[in-house]
């Protein structure tokens, strides 16, 4: 105990040199993490209590300090989730409602450093994900200089579940969005704690892909963290797409139903129930989606955006060249121009001769190709150029874009099997995190490592200094208001030039130019 008060009257520096392990005193007590190669790492950090028992569906609450020294070893449980994504690779031990845990790597060595600090929020659909993922690891970036963080937070209908009853018990009226809760939750921790693993928590950057792209949308919408962050990038994706956002109501009658499926008629019993078995009913009832609660968001995310009362940070934003597949709109029907023209007709009817002009197809050779960019937009595209156009004309920051274009390589399991024509969903994360080595299924090669080095040099620079630009990389202009954007071309060749397709958006889903 003698020890521990000692530790606790210690400068940041004096730990770490008088120990094997680096030691780092939070608000809430003092933590142990490992080291590795000089960066010093901290793994399932709480940052608020377990939302178990009767905190399910309630705000994140404040964790309880504790007492002597807490070992930052080993990674959190990962949220409830069911397996769904065969690419998501985890560390963690098993699922579980107490999931609220974030991981730091810092290359600082003492708590006076102030370097720049990135928080990543996992993708993964809201329904699964985890913080622990090797294409998320911080330790290359933290060897670039960057303090980085991956944070988890609840997901599925553990996460996005509304209801009468919890609305009613909230001290703010709403119910819902607890997931988005628990990301406001634990960017407040790094604001209040960062300092002593070397971080500024005046220099945050969010960044996350897919689902943790849409969340990245949604904590610069929010009051209740627009104003911790100090840059964001999104890969793949927002809250901006053509659906509009659930209302309340809306969401608190399909949580009635959820309940009436299980058997239940109160919040109560709802919360008795083992938490495997609402999982599991979820899949088919209700899987959980993010709504305007009144609380975390005030409005529907696109009226903020709109009113220009987001984040007024700089915005690091694009999508993959392959998002979505050409089967996506042939199905299983052969790539003719006669069969795509079919499908369109299906899919929009009367909007049908608008679409063919913009996705136009001149021959079947170009049928696939024309009808990925369309899946891709539809899926991914539209929302993320929704985005960059309106945080262009409303942020009050410079907004940088990006089309990602560098297919991954062959697999080493099926050598044989053609590598991707394009980008797949999710493609650039081991790129843009430095990551290629964590990932041993595919096939890496020299045009790899240096296409990462390019992503993550952008990434790596405008995590510093809110601009992506440096030393040894294509320029990359700002996208100017009202003018045609210019789009950076990640790939071997990677390059600059103005948008050649912000006609398809404007047809396509009839937004305001």
């Amino acid at each position: 105990m003698l020890m521990v008060l000692m530790m606790g009257s210690m400068t940041f520096a004096q730990a770490w040199e008088k120990t094997s392990l680096p030691l780092v005193k939070t608000s809430d007590g003092m933590l142990e993490g490992i080291r590795s190669s000089g960066i010093n790492i901290f793994k399932g950090i709480p940052f608020a209590q377990p939302p178990t028992g009767d905190l399910r569906w309630r705000e994140p609450q404040r964790v309880k300090p504790w007492t002597g020294v807490r070992k930052a070893d080993h990674f959190g449980p990962r949220a409830m989730q069911l397996p769904l994504f065969s690419d998501m690779q985890f560390r963690s031990d098993g699922v579980s409602e107490d999931c609220l845990y974030l991981n730091v790597w810092t290359p600082a060595k003492t708590g006076k450093e102030l370097l720049p600090v990135l928080v990543y929020f996992y993708g993964g659909g809201l329904v699964a994900g985890d913080g622990s993922e090797y294409r998320y690891d911080g330790e290359s970036m933290a060897r670039r200089g960057i303090v980085a963080i991956t944070v988890n937070y609840r997901l599925s209908v553990f996460g996005f579940f509304s209801h009468p009853e919890l609305t009613k018990e909230s001290p703010h009226h709403a119910s819902g969005n607890y997931g988005f809760l628990d990301q406001a939750a634990a960017l407040k921790w790094v604001k209040q704690n960062i300092k002593a693993f070397g971080g500024d928590p005046e220099k945050v950057t969010i960044a996350g892909e897919s689902a943790g792209s849409f969340s990245v949308s949604a904590l610069m919408a929010s009051p209740l963290s627009r104003n911790l962050i100090a840059g964001a990038i999104g890969e793949s994706g927002s809250l901006l797409g053509p659906q509009p956002a659930s209302t309340l109501s809306e969401a608190e009658k399909a949580g009635v139903q959820f309940a009436d499926s299980l058997g239940v008629k109160s919040l109560s019993a709802l919360r008795a129930l083992p938490a495997e078995k609402i999982l599991q009913a979820s899949v088919k009832i209700q899987r959980g989606s993010p709504l305007v609660d009144g609380y975390f968001f005030p409005r529907s995310p696109l009226e903020i955006y709109r009113s220009g009362e987001q984040a007024k940070v700089p915005l690091l934003v694009g999508w993959n060249s392959e998002e979505g597949n050409w089967r996506g709109i042939l199905g299983k029907e052969e790539p003719t121009v006669a069969n795509y023209t079919e499908a369109i007709q299906r899919l929009y009817g009367n909007q049908a001769a608008d679409i063919l002009k913009v996705y136009h197809a001149e021959s079947d050779a170009d049928v696939k190709s024309v009808a990925t960019d369309l899946a891709s937009d539809r899926f991914i595209g539209y929302s993320t150029w929704r985005w960059s156009d309106l945080q262009a004309k409303t942020g009050g920051s410079k907004v940088y874009r990006y089309h990602y274009e560098h297919p991954r390589p062959k697999t080493h399991e099926h050598p044989e099997t053609p590598a991707a024509d394009g980008a797949v969903h999710s493609a650039e994360i081991e790129y843009a995190m430095g990551n290629l080595p964590t990932n041993r299924v595919f096939d890496w090669q020299a045009d790899d490592y240096l296409v990462s080095e390019i992503l993550q040099g952008y990434f790596v620079n405008f995590i510093k200094t809110g601009n992506p630009n440096g030393l040894g990389l294509p320029g990359w202009p700002a996208v100017v208001p009202k003018q045609s954007a210019e789009v950076l071309h990640v790939n071997v060749n990677t390059y600059a030039a103005p948008e050649k397709n912000r006609e398809r958006y404007l047809s396509e889903f009839k937004v305001e130019n």
